[in-house]
């Protein structure tokens, strides 16, 4: 990876090396945390992203976690299974794409007033270009919010990410925010693990 040259040969491999449209063509209709770490989630973005504003909601399913009583102008969805994201409620539109294949977004430039994406990053394979197209949407200011728990598809989930250490991964998300161009990055706990899954969440402001 010519935007991570310090990572070891093979950091974003995965045990199953199929393509990712074939693990991607059953429906699951389930969340991936618990619903303590959903509560947290919703929190989160209550904070962070703008009433009233377009939001992209990327690498998203059939449910969204926005808050219920915030409303978007839009919000765009992004994911792998076209079922789960026309169940999907809060989703305006949405587009169906292997990010693991082509990283260029269907966005216009400038065009969005925050983003997210919820307990998925560790699937990127080639992250940075995919989160520099999403700094390139982004109005200047405006925040990405990346959640993850230490949930995942382990036959999906890229080398890097289950060879780091839980504290590890914040560190792991923020570089390939500031590798992407974001401006100001910042890590936070939401959850500690303790009662319910844990959970953290790197917020990067487009530059």
């Amino acid at each position: 990876m010519s935007d991570l040259p310090e990572l070891p040969p093979g950091a974003f491999r995965k045990a199953d090396p199929s393509p990712d449209a074939l693990f991607y063509a059953q429906p699951r209709f389930v969340t991936h945390i618990d619903d303590a770490a959903v509560a947290a989630v919703t929190a989160l973005y209550r904070e962070v992203l703008p009433a009233g504003g377009t939001i992209l909601d990327l690498m998203s399913s059939w449910v969204s976690h926005l808050p219920p009583e915030v409303e978007y102008r839009e919000v765009i969805g992004h994911g792998m299974n076209r079922a789960e994201l026309a169940a999907n409620p809060r989703l305006s539109r949405f587009f169906v794409q292997d990010l693991n294949r082509e990283a260029t977004l269907p966005l216009e430039t400038d065009t969005l007033d925050g983003a997210a994406i919820c307990v998925s990053v560790q699937y990127l394979q080639d992250p940075v270009p995919v989160l520099r197209e999403v700094a390139r949407a982004l109005r200047p200011g405006v925040p990405l919010a990346i959640t993850f728990s230490n949930r995942c598809f382990p036959d999906k989930a890229v080398a890097i990410w289950q060879a780091l250490r839980p504290g590890d991964h914040a560190r792991y998300v923020a570089l390939l925010l500031e590798r992407a161009g974001f401006g100001t990055v910042e890590a936070r706990t939401l959850l500690d693990g303790r009662r319910s899954d844990p959970l953290w969440a790197v917020i990067g402001h487009a530059a």
